[in-house]
């Protein structure tokens, strides 16, 4: 059957009419358990173990370089309550060195994962440590003068502490006297709680060095669209997948997020720009600000005493991501190169030695400098070519087919796409210049997911004959296409088992097939909520009281405005003055058009209510360390005015954590 006249097909309501199928059709039900690699894959991984240098073990050799000790408890990290936050050893029961690649996982991912699979206690070089292993990030230790310099701190207080004390078990338990934040991302200052009093970074006695824009880009880029973010994050990082070889085969970037408790903590010394240098427990420090890059706040350094590089983010053993699909802005891929070219200036010949908070280092000069070109040039290259390609007329969706990595960096293993893609990232330069707009007028306007669903089953002849493509795609190995058909059947009738089941197959496969880990992730997470619908577990917390507490005033009103419920707050107007007396802030909050605004530095005269309150109260409201009835009746908070308008405000105000579990391959 063909695809049909809309006007022919469609119901009164202008949506097409399509019955409702159950698959007996004369062939075998489709799986709904996960399936083998098809020959397709297989035939896919023999040519990519043709085309990559295998051969090359060097990565190996580096990774188990200055082992020290293993991961204690095997790898495991249980918080106080007893649950387990960090289990290596679940993935370790299945990825073993010295097995060739599952038919199920791509062997080139199945590399790295091997790669990050070394785990433990390693020395860099004397006086410098890595923990590798016990979170998704590393965890770098030097020794300094009057005690110990730890680099990021992880991503859970639990993990960050299991670290300390495993470098403390074989290294003299000296102080921590200085914490160097080198990004703005969770993993890199999660766990700072873990290794030092937060009270004596407060006093000064602890010294806490970041980048310039650290602790506003710390909290805005999780909290605006945090339960967004954390719903996708689950895909990612494959948090509901099982720990076997037909799911998680790490992240590439590491294995996986720990599932603690997270913390952060306000710097007191702030790296501006680059050509600033410090002493930090007698060694000096040279940095390079690198803003823009793979965080919006990062900063990379060198420490002349030991030639060593630290690249942060910017430099590490995969093709990272110019937009990450747990989703947050994009990254612009013309600075990212321009900041490794200033690396290399200032410190290539001078280094033997690079670290990286991911992954295990490179040693030598010669390496240093050949490892960070290749990474410079691995950006730069998908900057150029999409934008040669782009000012041809190609579009988003087209550059990405007709863009090939050249040889010299396919040979590179650290170029090759296992936390980023060439496919995504192709598509982030494309969109940070451009917009997702191809500039179609056919696309400006598109109709809504499963209204065009319900119109694309109609015409291609209805569910059956949906079913039937799906299937000839499957046994062809076109899974691109069974998906994107299969896609439209499910939207159209989300209570279709079979046409579910179908899609997952095809997802499936393309999961198998995937060098990214988190396009891994991604396939196969769809493939389980497709067969068993959304379980409601598993997804990291990017937004936890802690981070939410040290937002500014500012932040706390623009994300009010973001929970305000437009359709309940219709109609309605109300002021409300804040003032802050510890923090020396004032703020008048405004409700009209169904829009929250607030102005900092005033008072409205005309406010129904005005709330004088320490910010810190706030901030033990937040934390749900008090209530804010407790703290009326404490007189912790003073009222002037009617205070049933901040009942009424707080009653327009959505908690959007609630809507953490939405759908997300079905409509």
């Amino acid at each position: 059957m063909g695809c049909q006249n809309q006007n022919e097909a469609q119901s009164p309501a202008g949506a097409p009419a399509l019955e409702q199928i159950s698959d007996d059709q004369g062939t075998a039900a489709v799986s709904s358990e996960p399936a083998p690699a098809s020959a397709v894959t297989h035939e896919l991984f023999s040519e990519l173990k043709k085309a990559y240098p295998f051969a090359d073990r060097q990565d190996f050799e580096n990774a188990r370089r200055g082992l020290i000790a293993p991961l204690p408890d095997q790898g495991v990290v249980k918080n106080k309550e007893g649950r387990v936050v960090w289990d290596l050893q679940a993935f370790r029961k299945y990825i073993r060195e010295d097995e060739q690649a599952p038919e199920t996982v791509n062997p080139s991912l199945w590399r790295q994962a091997q790669l990050l699979m070394i785990a433990g206690l390693f020395e860099v070089v004397p006086g410098v440590y890595q923990v590798r292993g016990a979170d998704l990030s590393n965890m770098t230790i030097v020794e300094g003068e009057k005690g110990i310099t730890i680099y990021d701190p992880l991503i859970s207080e639990e993990t960050a502490r299991y670290a300390l004390e495993l470098y403390y078990s074989h290294r003299p338990k000296r102080p921590v006297v200085a914490v160097l934040f080198s990004h703005s991302h969770v993993d890199h200052f999660g766990g700072v709680a873990g290794v030092v009093d937060l009270a004596d970074v407060a006093s000064g006695k602890v010294q806490v060095i970041a980048p310039a824009g650290f602790l506003e880009n710390a909290i805005a880029e999780n909290v605006m669209a945090g339960t967004a973010m954390s719903r996708r994050a689950s895909y990612m990082y494959g948090n509901l997948l099982p720990r076997n070889v037909v799911g998680q085969a790490t992240a590439g970037l590491g294995v996986t997020t720990s599932s603690g408790t997270v913390s952060i903590v306000q710097p007191n010394d702030i790296i501006h720009k680059s050509g600033e240098t410090r002493i930090i427990d007698g060694l000096k420090y040279e940095f390079i600000s690198a803003p823009g890059s793979e965080a919006p706040s990062e900063v990379m350094w060198f420490i002349p005493k030991l030639q060593l590089i630290s690249t942060a983010e910017d430099s590490t053993h995969t093709m990272h991501n110019l937009y990450t699909l747990r989703g947050a802005k994009t990254r612009d891929a013309a600075k990212w190169p321009r900041y490794l070219n200033q690396v290399l200036q200032a410190w290539g010949e001078k280094a033997e030695v690079e670290i990286a908070m991911h992954h295990w280092p490179t040693w030598g000069n010669k390496e240093v400098q050949a490892h960070i070109r290749a990474q410079r040039d691995t950006y730069k290259f998908l900057h150029d070519q999409t934008l040669h390609l782009a000012n041809q007329g190609f579009t988003m969706n087209e550059i990405p087919e007709l863009i090939s990595m050249p040889p010299e960096l396919v040979r590179e293993w650290s170029s090759h796409g296992y936390y980023g893609s060439k496919s995504h990232n192709v598509r982030a330069v494309y969109n940070f210049y451009l917009g997702y707009f191809d500039g179609n007028p056919a696309h400006l306007n598109p109709l809504p997911p499963v209204e065009v669903a319900e119109r694309y089953v109609a015409a291609c002849g209805g569910p059956a004959a949906i079913m039937k493509i799906g299937r000839e795609a499957l046994k062809k190995g076109d899974y691109r296409w069974g998906a994107e058909i299969l896609h439209h059947l499910v939207f159209a009738q989300p209570e279709n088992q079979q046409a579910k089941n179908l899609l997952a197959q095809h997802l499936e496969q393309m999961g198998y097939q995937a060098e990214s880990g988190p396009w891994r992730n991604f396939y196969l997470s769809g493939a389980l909520e497709l067969r068993q619908g959304v379980q409601k577990a598993g997804a990291p917390n990017t937004t936890p009281p802690e981070v939410i507490a040290n937002m500014t005033s500012d932040m706390i009103f623009e994300y009010m405005a973001v929970q305000l419920n437009a359709e309940k707050s219709q109609g309605r107007k109300l002021t409300i003055n804040w003032i802050f007396p510890d923090a020396k802030e004032k703020y008048a909050l405004f409700l009209e058009n169904s829009v929250l605004n607030h102005w900092p530095s005033f008072t409205a005269s005309d406010a129904g209510l005005t709330l004088t309150l320490n910010r810190r109260v706030l901030d033990r409201v937040l934390l749900k360390e008090l209530s804010f009835e407790e703290a009326l009746q404490s007189g912790k908070i003073k009222v002037e005015g009617d205070v049933g308008q901040l009942v009424e405000l707080m009653s327009y105000l959505d908690n959007l954590e609630q809507s953490l579990w939405f759908n997300i391959v079905t409509p």
